[in-house]
């Protein structure tokens, strides 16, 4: 029960983070992350797209270096095949670095 409310509340801020961080190419509608599971499933509607595209992160690592936390994604799948491939590219094994807020919390 503990997991589901702190996920709950990580997802939301998580959603105003990336809100933030991806304003000039649209938003984030929807963000859900799963802890237990190490998933997330985002929902963003694109600059120049008609209908919100969705992408599930299958499986995402949280590493430690140095005093700084970072995530990970290492699988995915997007209900757009050019996103799939942009993810595959330049986001899968990519360490990106946490907010401290969000490297309590996962």
């Amino acid at each position: 029960m503990f997991d589901a409310i702190k996920d709950r509340v990580l997802s939301k801020a998580a959603r105003l983070y990336c809100n933030t961080l991806l304003a000039r190419y649209g938003s984030v509608q929807e963000l859900h992350i799963d802890s237990a599971q190490r998933s997330m499933q985002i929902v963003c509607l694109l600059e120049g797209e008609s209908a919100a595209i969705g992408v599930t992160v299958e499986r995402y690592e949280v590493t430690r270096d140095g005093g700084e936390t970072f995530v990970q994604v290492m699988a995915s799948r997007s209900t757009r095949s050019w996103v799939q491939h942009f993810l595959e590219d330049h986001i899968h094994g990519r360490k990106f670095p946490l907010p401290a807020w969000a490297a309590a919390a996962l």
